[in-house]
């Protein structure tokens, strides 16, 4: 167990905690939450032994192996896969070790018995399958790690740490550079682990499937919730409810989002998707009063005059010079249409929406707009073209010089830039700063299409909030790219599946996206193994259609068995929280003393009970796994 007991930090002169109080029991699974800069990576480092608290206790059992997740990889020549798997340090000495020259026959086979301990014959495989799993492609394995981009450097050190056999594993915002198939694949590889884990994460979604407790940086205490983030959100609204000025803007913020949701039902459409908006919109009137003392409460206001239809692509290929990723595309975007594109990394999502914000021209085709289009295009590129040394206020003016500074502070009051944070240099902010004034001269502009890639990188959880409302209640016309479930589906009414060189109709919800991927994962799986076997480089001609009956067929045959491994996941849960409960009572030494012979009789029979529980469902869910993966090799 680790004990956090009346413990003080002090970061630049700063009081991040005070008195704080925590219990980590073995096993569990914790989200940290809290506004940037309230001290969840200076926890992180506390852990880490990188710093020292200014008072209190900090215990971490002495036997814990920790893993953690560095934000900076140096340039290197290692390979990936050497660099993923210099994560398993025993695995490495012993190898090390094994390769001495002066080694008897009984020094020899202890370390063939140690490696076969740790696994360690299998390495490479394990290794492979992370790199896969979190989407580089399998000649990127024999890459060196000075070959990749900041953002796939950062997924090298992911893999890294869960290379790293652990009994506590630290994650510090694992799915900023993640896009949503490989976030779906990190959430699932979570899921299964079996040690204690800590998540920096703003990813509400993620934080749901993956997390058992939240704890939360608050007025410098750090605060438990037990269940996941919306169980937290619930229980906030409870607690804020209680302060009754609180309770009078709570209200006044449901009646709002309510009334949107009723406007938005009777215009909505009977298709899956916009019927899943319509519930998602429903829990957000529910959790609107967890929100209500955010900072950040913006609108974004679309123009007077739009144009129909807004944007007409025809007949075009995109890519890259002689590099054709999507063919034939056409595409006509309409006032109100609200769009979020799907696929695999790298099949070609941020081609079409460059090109539909014209930052490239089609190689084929035509791209016309209408004649009162007027475009609001966020991507990460524009955080670095933000100019370092102007203010605020001073990138508002210049799109607007006859603006009032008062008006320009009121605005960007809205995004949370209060005070004299509007006169600072913009070159000093954070990323997640950088990323909301962006946004913020997008608002400006009162654009009547957004054309949004990954939004909220960088944003902390209330800014997520308001940017979900926000473009919930926008009236022109989206297309969004995003890893963050909870905003697509808050936000789009239909899906685009870019994948395969073309871009067609999706007519399932997430749900059904998670299917279709696992599904495409093992087709071309399949499809390398033939070419590898045949030695053919020639990709083999598909009968589309056939192989979309057949993956629909193959859905339907699988459909029970997964729906029979999400509640045998959830019973393990259960299972696992319950004995955790059990096993913290019987540490208590007073329960031995005699006088308490009947609690500790019951809690000995629960603990019996819940363990069997918990092996039965694991038992049951290995066996259903394995009927689904010899479907799905089948």
């Amino acid at each position: 167990m680790i004990v956090i007991q009346n413990l003080s930090l002090l970061r630049g002169g700063r009081q991040l905690l005070s008195s704080a109080d925590l219990r980590i029991n073995p096993g569990d699974k914790i989200g940290l939450i809290g506004a940037n800069g309230a001290g969840k990576s200076s926890l992180f480092k506390l852990l880490l032994g990188e710093l020292e608290q200014d008072g209190g206790e900090l215990q971490v059992p002495a036997g814990w192996r920790l893993a953690h997740m560095a934000q900076e990889v140096e340039a290197s020549n290692r390979s990936a896969l050497d660099y993923v798997i210099d994560g398993d340090t025993e695995l490495r000495r012993v190898q090390a070790a094994l390769e001495k020259d002066a080694l008897d026959g009984s020094e020899e086979a202890l370390l063939h018995e140690r490696m076969a301990q740790i696994d360690g014959y299998s390495a490479e495989a394990r290794a492979a399958q992370l790199l896969d799993g979190l989407g580089f492609a399998p000649a990127d394995q024999s890459r060196p790690v000075s070959g990749f981009s900041g953002g796939w450097r950062i997924r090298l050190n992911l893999a890294r740490a869960l290379m790293c056999p652990s009994d506590l594993l630290l994650l510090d915002e694992p799915t900023n550079h993640l896009d949503l198939d490989a976030t779906l694949w990190l959430e699932s590889w979570l899921q299964r682990y079996p040690g204690t884990l800590l998540i920096i994460s703003h990813d509400r979604d993620f934080l749901d499937a993956v997390v058992g407790r939240i704890v939360s940086f608050d007025n410098r205490t750090l605060v438990a919730y037990a269940g996941n983030y919306s169980s937290y959100e619930r229980q906030r609204a409870e607690r804020l409810a209680q302060q009754q000025a609180q309770y009078e803007k709570q209200q006044a913020q449901r009646a709002h989002m309510e009334d949107f949701v009723r406007r938005f039902r009777a215009k909505a459409t009977k298709a899956k998707q916009a019927q899943s908006r319509l519930k998602a919109l429903d829990r957000m009137a529910d959790i609107a009063p967890a929100h209500v003392d955010s900072p950040f409460h913006f609108t974004l206001p679309t123009s007077d005059k739009t144009s129909n239809p807004l944007l007409d692509l025809r007949e075009a290929d995109l890519g890259y010079a002689d590099n054709v990723v999507l063919g034939n595309i056409s595409l006509a975007l309409r006032p109100g249409q609200r769009i979020g594109l799907l696929g695999p990394n790298g099949a070609g999502k941020s081609t079409l929406i460059k090109t539909l914000a014209s930052e490239q021209s089609p190689l084929r085709g035509s791209l016309q707009g209408g004649e009162h289009l007027r475009i609001g295009y966020f991507a990460q590129h524009q955080l670095e073209a933000l100019d370092s040394s102007a203010d605020c206020v001073l990138h508002v003016q210049r799109l607007s010089p006859d603006a009032s500074e008062q008006q320009v502070r009121d605005f960007l009051g809205s995004f949370g830039f209060i005070g004299d944070r509007v006169f600072e240099a913009v070159g000093s902010f954070s990323g997640g700063e950088k990323a909301r004034l962006a946004l913020a001269l997008i608002a400006w502009q009162k654009p009547n299409l957004l054309l949004l890639d990954e939004p909220t990188n960088h944003l902390d959880l209330e800014v997520r909030h308001a940017l979900t409302v926000a473009l919930a209640e926008f009236e022109g016309a989206v297309v969004l790219v995003s890893h963050d479930r909870h905003l697509l589906r808050n936000t789009v009414d239909e899906f685009l599946l870019v994948a395969e060189g073309r871009v067609a109709p999706f007519s399932g919800d997430l749900d059904d996206y998670r299917d279709w991927l696992i599904d495409h994962r093992r087709r071309s799986r399949a499809q390398e193994s033939t070419l590898e076997a045949t030695g053919d480089t020639e990709a083999p001609r598909i009968d589309r259609r056939a192989q979309r009956q057949q993956a629909a067929a193959q859905r339907e045959k699988l459909k029970p068995l997964t729906n029979r491994l999400k509640k045998l996941e959830a019973e393990m849960a259960t299972a696992e929280k319950e004995l955790a409960r059990v096993e913290t009572a019987l540490a208590d030494e007073a329960l031995y003393s005699g006088s308490q012979r009947e609690k500790l009789v019951t809690l000995t029979r629960e603990q019996d009970t819940w363990r069997e529980r918990l092996e039965t469902a694991e038992m049951e869910w290995l066996e259903v796994s394995e009927q689904v993966e010899s479907l799905r090799a089948g």
